[in-house]
């Protein structure tokens, strides 16, 4: 149960942290992808698969 409380908090928070941030740097342009935006996306990415393997596998 604390694990899905965790889970719930950590979505949420990314909500509520990401949604506005995207909305602001989205321009008026529509579906494209803000080039600043997308060059972080990958990285983020990443560090958040070797951090999940390394709790799932050390954790």
């Amino acid at each position: 149960m604390e694990t899905l409380i965790i889970i719930l908090a950590v979505l949420f928070l990314a909500l509520f942290i990401l949604v506005p941030l995207l909305e602001k740097l989205a321009g008026k342009g529509g579906g494209r992808i803000n080039p600043n935006l997308a060059k972080w996306v990958f990285p983020l990415m990443a560090a958040l698969i070797i951090v999940q393997m390394i709790r799932y596998y050390f954790g």
